[in-house]
């Protein structure tokens, strides 16, 4: 031990950082990795490790700068918090007007009956209020909480030793704090048997459900009425929310444009919505079974990816490039979702455009569009820092709220969180475009809640364990665990028997609900699912805001 603390005091400061969390990072993730009865701590192993590898730490005299390590610490979890509202930002104002209502009240009642048992463990057992402020934020592992909590002891003329104890409390509870939620998200899964894969495709065809499906088809013009119009006249075709994406005369495939005059026998390939599309059945004419297809003419049809930053934000009929290429595009993929390529859609980074025509024009639009493999693997690093910046200043904006000794902020958690949604749904403004490869994400994501864990878990561990051993430890973390666990359960049982929640969604309530990335990380790694990230971010403000003025309100109501 003495030699080990030797070799690692002669290193710089900065090496003694890394070299202390890389060691607790790779004993974490293969912590995480052991599976017993195929169940295993996933990526809050890391946080166990950092407990034992800080015990360890203090027995040798390791001393590790306490500035780096909060810097370490707060840059981590801002780089975890911003990739998540990157990835979910998108869609999250749909999943928000969908159902979040009744998830963020079912996140209110988590915070009431959180508040509810503190306040019962210090009216009912006397625990003093300082250790109980300290037990609720750890309890429901949120770091804003503590600090309104030392705020707000200041305010009212605490004791240096009362100061100290909310952060030996939060120490005590926060461990189990992120075990009792991984404890019950394994135990709804356990007892109601349910199955992450079957959740994740049941959100996954909920979600397309809840989109108009793009269907196609082909009619033949009998109505006479309509003989030498043009396309573009027909509004009934814009007000079906239909295109024409393809048409035959006399036997000869053509591509339509909106001057393209119609005749009684031609045959038009219709894109739209099932109803729609049978709306103009009735405006044209009957269905029929001759393909269209473009297999033996001189026409092609290629799929292109949006990813020049010149046609970003600008609709397709603003762009002209149908009649100037003598081209249709037919449909725009978006984010897996199929849209009728109207003339008014506007265009975003990362769509994938169905193209139309003579295999030269088509590759003409191509160079319009981009189609770029290289941007899409890129990270565009100057929009990354500058939306990370604006979370920042977001985050420290006081909010005043009368009745309050201290203003509310979103803090280092939630001001890059909201700005990164709000970025991500933006797409881009000028030549900065917020979009990340997923490889990408998913690697600052896991990098930034790694490096949070682990300094979390380091610096508890110097004080967990002589307080387990040594004081009041155990009976601390019992109430800790109170606290954690009864609401977590009600929500949870309320959420599945009686909302009939998706699981996955319950479980990013649950996380949500106790502000708790760790526990995030753990249900995205049940199954490849957006489901978990959509309901963490619909209802985290919410939630960091009661969290923060909830020690604030027990002190006044209790001192």
């Amino acid at each position: 031990m003495d030699i080990l603390s030797g070799l690692i005091a002669g290193l710089p400061g900065v090496a003694q950082v890394m070299l202390m969390l890389s060691l607790v990072a790779v004993l974490g993730l293969a912590l995480g990795e052991l599976r017993f009865g195929g169940i295993g701590l996933g990526i809050a192993g890391v946080l166990f490790a950092g407990i034992g590898v800080g015990h360890i730490a203090k027995l040798a005299e390791i001393p590790l700068d306490a500035a780096m390590l909060d810097f370490v610490r707060e840059f981590g979890l801002i780089l975890f918090v911003y990739s998540i509202g990157i990835q979910v930002g998108p869609g999250f104002f749909s999943a928000l007007k969908r159902s979040g209502l009744a998830l963020n009240l079912l996140a209110i009642g988590l915070v009431v009956m959180g508040v509810l048992m503190a306040v019962a463990i210090h009216l009912g057992i006397g625990l003093p209020l300082p250790v109980v402020l300290g037990l609720f934020s750890g309890a429901v592992t949120n770091t804003p909480s503590l600090g309104a909590a030392q705020q707000v002891l200041k305010e009212v003329g605490a004791s240096p030793d009362a100061l100290g104890l909310p952060s030996l409390g939060y120490a005590m509870a926060y461990p189990f704090g992120i075990a009792g939620i991984l404890l019950t998200m394994l135990g709804l899964r356990a007892v109601f048997r349910l199955d992450a894969v079957a959740a994740a495709n049941a959100f996954e065809e909920r979600r397309r459900g809840e989109v108009t499906a793009v269907e196609t088809m082909n009619v033949m013009l009998r109505n006479a009425d309509l003989d030498g119009r043009t396309i573009g006249d027909l509004r009934q075709l814009a007000e079906a929310g239909v295109i024409v994406s393809r048409m035959m005369r006399q036997g000869r495939l053509r591509v339509p444009h909106n001057g393209t005059r119609l005749e009684t026998g031609d045959i038009l390939h219709l894109v739209g919505c099932r109803q729609g599309l049978e709306r103009m059945q009735d405006v044209l004419g009957p269905q029929t079974d001759q393909p269209l297809t473009t297999k033996g003419t001189d026409l092609a049809w290629a799929r292109i990816v949006v990813t020049n930053s010149s046609v970003l934000g600008r609709t397709i009929a603003g762009l002209n490039i149908e009649d100037t290429n003598d081209v249709r595009i037919s449909r725009v993929v978006r984010s897996g979702v199929e849209l009728v390529a109207s003339s008014t859609l506007r265009l975003e980074f990362g769509d994938i455009v169905n193209v139309i025509g003579r295999p030269d024009h088509i590759q003409a639009v191509t160079g319009v569009f981009g189609n770029s493999e290289r941007r899409l693997q890129q990270v565009h690093l100057v929009p990354m820092f500058l939306g990370i910046a604006l979370g920042m200043l977001l985050g420290s904006i006081p909010l005043a709220v009368p009745g309050m000794p201290a203003p509310l902020k979103l803090g280092l958690a939630g001001g890059p969180l909201i700005a990164a949604i709000v970025l991500a749904r933006i797409g881009h403004v000028g030549p900065l475009v917020w979009f990340m490869p997923p490889v990408a994400n998913t690697a600052l994501r896991e990098l930034g809640i790694v490096l949070f864990l682990a300094v979390v878990g380091f610096r508890s561990g110097d004080r967990f364990i002589d307080t387990l051993i040594n004081g009041d430890g155990l009976s601390w973390m019992a109430c800790g665990a109170l606290i954690t666990i009864v609401p977590l359960t009600v929500t949870a049982l309320i959420g599945h028997l009686f909302m009939r929640m998706n699981y996955l969604s319950l479980c990013g309530l649950l996380a949500g609900g106790m502000t708790d990335p760790p526990a995030l990380a753990f249900a995205n790694a049940l199954t490849p699912s957006e489901a978990p990230a959509l309901a963490y971010a619909t209802v985290y403000p919410l939630v960091m805001c009661l969290r923060i003025i909830a020690p604030q309100m027990m002190v006044l109501m209790l001192t």
